[in-house]
């Protein structure tokens, strides 16, 4: 099991008063705090080697350029991607969907569906809304059962005309984890290409991609305790060899004559211009920081807050909680909301007390229109929580509640 004391001495920012309060940080489904390391890791990198990378042989440009192919490494081995080919970096999740779903733009026709679910981050939605329209291709949402993923209504729709699957592997508002690998088998028989949004998974459970054989898997840096502004873009090698790349410029070019231009091999085709190599370095840094602790410890330290935490949000009369009961199923996200007081509200008052949780719509409104709320609070948990966090969540609750006279 984890230490968690000895971890949130890793984590500076954790060590704050809010409010007069002491800060507990559960949106972790936004963003994620950033050890120690992982600052160090970027430092010491703008400190001692910062230099453009693969175009210099003076001896920063060298060591950056090492670092940040040490880094794609790094990756890979976390993800198992059988060789770095197949690891791009990107500017996050909702950059890598939108090179996954350009990409369909090349394959899709009239007659063709992408389906996708009713559960997805506008991130995943809109991309293919748009090589929908492109192409004349049809849009398939798949709805819910009991709080999860339909699997009936998966498999219904899952015909011959589907040429894409875009899923969550976890919602980032019901917390529910779906069932990939099946999924993936399924969608693989009729032919269809299987993509994933990995951003609420790869950070909190073992990730890998050859087990569950996905065609493309996008994560994102900043909500695995690393920077900002770097993701990755996992896609198995024969579809990247046909996938044409979406930026166009330096780095990315074999040659260039006066009217055409012909493109670098796997990776690096995809990589236009100056790379985030800081961020490539600090990603790495989070990753080898994460492994130090073990993902399948991370996911059991998780299990447990939920498993400690969601009954004494069930016993808060009033309150509301969305996704599936059953907690085998979820990830640490839980949504909800505390009789018709507005979430904007309910966060407000949980932040005087020091608690920091999302209110809103979390990008993810066709979710919220089929679940008939115009928004929720969210509560997300992550390495450095503790029951003592869930404990004082309980607790603001309780106290807004009585605040507002109960009245729920």
């Amino acid at each position: 099991m984890l230490d968690v004391e000895v971890i949130r001495k890793d984590f500076p920012i954790l060590d704050q008063i809010v409010n007069d309060e002491p800060l507990v940080y559960l949106d972790n489904a936004a963003t994620t705090q950033k050890p120690l390391a992982v600052l160090e890791a970027i430092n010491r990198y703008y400190e001692r080697d910062n230099a453009n990378v693969h175009r210099g042989v003076h001896t920063l440009a060298e060591r950056a350029t090492a670092s940040y192919e040490a880094a794609r490494e790094t990756i890979r081995k976390f993800i198992n991607a059988p060789s770095t080919k197949e690891v791009l970096f990107t500017r996050g999740t909702t950059t890598s969907l939108n090179w996954v779903a350009r990409y369909a733009e090349e394959i899709l026709t009239e007659g063709d569906q992408v389906l996708i679910s009713i559960m997805e981050h506008h991130s995943n939605i809109i991309p293919w809304q748009e090589a929908c329209r492109k192409t004349g291709a049809e849009l398939v949402y798949v709805y819910l059962k009991d709080g999860a993923l339909d699997m009936d209504d998966l498999r219904s729709k899952l015909t011959a005309k589907v040429k894409f699957v875009s899923l969550a592997h976890a919602s980032n508002v019901l917390g529910v984890v779906n069932p990939i690998k099946e999924i993936t088998q399924l969608a693989h028989q009729v032919g269809a290409i299987m993509v994933v949004d990995g951003a609420q998974s790869t950070p909190h459970m073992k990730i890998d991609v050859q087990d569950l054989d996905v065609d493309f898997f996008a994560f994102s840096g900043h909500k695995m305790a690393g920077p900002t502004g770097i993701g990755v873009l996992y896609g198995k090698e024969k579809y990247l060899e046909q996938m044409s790349p979406v930026e166009f410029g330096g780095e990315m070019i074999d040659f260039v004559y006066e009217q055409s231009a012909s493109w670098k091999e796997l990776p690096w085709k995809f990589e236009a211009g100056t790379p985030n190599m800081a961020g490539a370095i600090g990603l790495a840094a989070a990753v080898d920081y994460l492994e130090s602790l073990g993902m399948d410890a991370i996911e059991a330290h998780e299990q447990e807050l939920i498993a400690y935490v969601y009954p004494k949000l069930q016993e808060i009369e009033g309150l509301t909680i969305y996704g599936s009961q059953d907690l085998a199923q979820r990830s640490g996200v839980i949504a909800f909301n505390l009789g018709d007081l507005h979430p904007h509200d309910l966060a407000t008052a949980l932040d005087y007390e020091g608690v920091a949780v999302r209110a809103g719509h979390h990008c993810a409104q066709p979710l919220l229109q089929y679940l008939d709320v115009p928004a929720t609070a969210r509560a997300s948990f992550y390495i450095y929580n503790t029951k003592a966090d869930c404990d004082k969540l309980v607790d603001a609750l309780l106290k807004t509640k009585e605040f507002f006279n109960g009245t729920f």
